[in-house]
């Protein structure tokens, strides 16, 4: 007998950069997200969020409002206390997990390319792999994407878009040159 899917809630909130959506779940021990979503200049994350779930209800409990609480504390320039226990990783690849997992462990304030993620997860060569794992990342902000550049400093693709990209990486600290670039050497940033 097929189990049926729980029934999906989405929390939709204002933040400095547009509207944010929370995709969620009642696991029965607690809330567990299964999609963020950021709006676009083509589309508020409302009207994506509805279009990947359709039929879902407005919802929210104490869980959820604390994470966008804590979204709303990093988009304000803060720093949030994360909790990724409560990710729905199972519509992930392994691949896509391991790179959302390591994507993870670049501190705040820095960057890394593509290529050194792949390397870190054991796929050298797999840079673009790495670009697309990232670029269908269901947390962004909770797995912090927009630490991925690319190898010559240019920052690259982001859910959000570029603009929201570069504002998140001013806001740890980053500086950019007149071109757009990050002003670090990617090459060097090693463990």
């Amino acid at each position: 007998m097929n189990k049926k899917p729980p029934s999906l809630f989405n929390f939709c909130f204002g933040t400095p950069f547009r509207d944010v959506s929370i995709v969620w779940f009642d696991a029965g021990t607690g809330c567990i997200v299964k999609r963020i979503f950021l709006s676009r200049e083509d589309a508020s994350a409302m009207a994506l969020a509805s279009t990947a779930f359709p039929g879902i209800s407005p919802g929210l409990r104490d869980h959820i409002k604390c994470l966008a609480d804590e979204i709303d504390t990093m988009l304000a320039g803060g720093i949030p206390e994360f909790d990724i226990r409560i990710l729905d990783f199972s519509e992930c690849s392994d691949f896509q997990r391991r790179v959302l997992l390591e994507e993870r462990n670049i501190p705040r304030g820095e960057v890394r390319s593509y290529g050194w993620l792949a390397s870190r997860i054991g796929k050298p060569g797999a840079a673009r792999a790495v670009g697309n794992a990232l670029a269908t990342n269901p947390f962004p902000l909770i797995i912090p994407c927009h630490r991925a550049v690319m190898s010559d400093g240019r920052i690259g693709g982001f859910q959000g878009g570029p603009a929201m990209k570069r504002a998140l990486l001013e806001m740890e600290g980053l500086v950019f040159s007149p071109s757009g670039t990050t002003q670090i050497d990617i090459k060097e940033l090693t463990d």
